[in-house]
């Protein structure tokens, strides 16, 4: 069940990370109307990204250390 757990997050925390980055990219390139989250903020997308990326690292940390 922990490895189980362990994968989940770091699936959840890699959407997070994807989504965020994207939305981030988008708007600095200009295409606000496509971006997933109408590009509302990068301070906001930096953080989530910063935040998502710690997350796949304590995640993929974890999971190594359940085998």
């Amino acid at each position: 069940m922990p490895k189980a757990l362990c994968l989940i997050s770091l699936v959840a925390s890699i959407l997070i990370l994807v989504l965020f980055l994207a939305d981030a990219a988008m708007g600095l390139l200009g295409m606000q109307d496509i971006a997933p989250l109408r590009s509302a903020s990068l301070l906001m997308d930096i953080t989530f990204v910063v935040i998502g990326a710690i997350m796949v690292w304590l995640s993929w940390s974890t999971y190594r250390e359940q085998r």
